[in-house]
């Protein structure tokens, strides 16, 4: 597995990419993100994840986000993540939030945010058995996780 930059030659395949019909209010399609991703260069993180050269996901990591009103309080971690129907249930998610560890980590952070829609069908299992933990905010309806790293 690995991640690999959204180019003019993957894009498409990139825009193609969708989740579970039972998932589509979970996760923004790539295109929306990749819209967010030019719009805010400096904080987000898009990768496409492949294994060997199958494209199986996308990612997209924010850094250095202001959160909330407190000009102190700068956060990073997961902004989206969409693993192919076909391909869930593989390891790709759990790879792919590593990833966006290790980038923290190597950026000097050590907490890990993320949000979710709580549901019944969400990520939230998927995300607390990664050692998450709600941390009690809402952002948007939904709740917000971190990870120490």
């Amino acid at each position: 597995m690995r991640l690999e930059k959204v180019t003019p030659d993957n894009y498409e395949r990139a825009l193609a990419l969708s989740v579970r019909p039972d998932q589509d209010d979970l996760v923004a399609p790539v295109v929306k993100s990749l819209a967010e991703a030019y719009v805010f260069p400096e904080h987000a993180w898009p990768r496409l994840i492949y294994d060997g050269d199958r494209l199986v996901g996308f990612l997209m990591a924010f850094f250095d986000i202001r959160w909330g009103d407190d000009p102190d309080d700068v956060r990073a971690g997961i902004w989206r993540l969409n693993i192919a129907a076909d391909a869930q249930g593989h390891g790709y998610g759990r790879f792919a939030v590593e990833a966006v560890c290790d980038e923290i980590r190597t950026r000097g952070g050590d907490l890990a945010y993320v949000t979710w829609e709580p549901r019944p069908g969400g990520p939230e299992p998927f995300y607390l058995k990664l050692g998450f933990r709600p941390t009690g905010e809402r952002s948007e309806g939904q709740t917000v996780a971190v990870l120490d790293l």
